[in-house]
């Protein structure tokens, strides 16, 4: 390759992660030739397979291939899969990375994109993946009817914030013939930050802790934004994170979850019928361990209690429920209805 050559190449790669949209111009400008030919040159570099080209016409980008950015859209049909879109796109990325990394990045990019190609009911996924300060922030937005509204429509609530509330236990999906609903539950756990915004309603699971908010900025509009943040020096693993769900007692598998019992009402209403205790244990009788998380939860009533604790537990009496995170006046109530009912059993405290 003469010198010339050289210092155009070099030239594309020193540039092209910040001008990944008007690199032919730039090529073009500080070599003083057409944007034809700086095109020329650029298309060497994709056929070489060292840089991507994403979009088409005015709309076209450019991203070195395992380089710390990139940015494209994929028309939702039923060529579409998450397997070469990860091949293509991401996994150049990770190649430096170590393996519980890659396998985390692996198992979050195609659960989270598989869903919005069966689930979404939108024509176009937009991908932008980022490497910076020391994570990886991966971002899988969809223009189709938004993850919570699907759920709301498909379970009849009474709210869309409702949705979430579902969407947090793990095994629920509205496709079971296709999907057993584990996805989003276990990439929330095994991702540094893991958030959800659609509609106006977001959802983020940080630090083993939730946050539900409405937004206060202007709404995002249809579709789902799901966004993964994996710090790069992380040391745990995807097994790690699903040992930890997997019940000692039975067969290998999903058979535990933590269930965040202030997602059940709205931060203002208190936690006292039978009503919120029935859509709170709805569909937990998938498991064999349901662990109630009482935190942020400041008072329940006894019909609440005894909702869950004497008539879900006669129902399901295989199924072992513990809690943890109450305060001193919820943890009472709870003892006393056990008490009252004469409940025995391992709860834990």
């Amino acid at each position: 390759m003469n010198n010339k050559n050289s210092r155009i190449k070099e030239f594309i790669y020193k540039h092209v992660f910040e001008h990944p949209s008007d690199i032919a111009l730039l090529v073009s400008n500080e070599f003083g030739f057409s944007r034809q030919n700086a095109l020329r040159y650029i298309s060497r570099e994709v056929r070489d397979g060292k840089i991507i080209k994403v979009g088409r016409t005015n709309s076209t980008r450019y991203f070195e291939v395992g380089g710390k950015k990139i940015e494209f859209n994929c028309e939702i049909n039923k060529n579409l899969a998450e397997d070469q879109v990860w091949s293509k796109y991401i996994k150049p990325m990770t190649s430096g990375f170590n393996d519980n990394i890659k396998r985390i990045i692996a198992y979050g990019f195609t659960e989270i994109y598989n869903n919005a190609i069966d689930h979404s009911g939108g024509t176009i996924i937009n991908t932008n993946v980022e490497i910076k300060n020391n994570n990886i922030e991966i971002s899988i937005i969809d223009n189709g009817i938004g993850i919570f509204k699907k759920i709301h429509q498909a379970l009849k609530l009474d709210s869309v914030r409702e949705a979430i509330l579902h969407l947090s236990k793990g095994k629920f999906t509205t496709d079971p013939s296709r999907h057993s609903g584990e996805g989003i539950f276990f990439t929330s756990r095994i991702f540094t930050k893991f958030s959800i915004l659609s509609g106006d309603l977001f959802y983020s699971f940080e630090n083993q802790e939730w946050l539900l908010s409405h937004e206060k900025e202007e709404r995002f509009g249809d579709g789902t934004l799901i966004k993964m943040v994996l710090n790069l020096d992380a040391t745990h693993t995807s097994k790690d994170i699903m040992d930890k769900y997997a019940d000692v007692d039975f067969d290998i598998g999903f058979w535990k979850t933590i269930v965040a019992v202030s997602l059940s009402s709205s931060p203002d209403d208190p936690h006292v019928s039978r009503s919120q205790a029935k859509r709170l244990m709805m569909g937990l009788d998938k498991f064999k361990t349901v662990v109630l998380d009482f935190k942020n939860v400041s008072s329940v009533g006894q019909a609440f209690v005894d909702e869950i604790f004497r008539v879900f537990r006669n129902n399901f009496p295989e199924i072992s429920i513990e809690y943890i995170n109450a305060n001193q006046e919820v943890d009472e109530m709870i003892k006393r209805g056990l008490t009252q009912n004469k409940l025995s059993g391992n709860f834990g405290t």
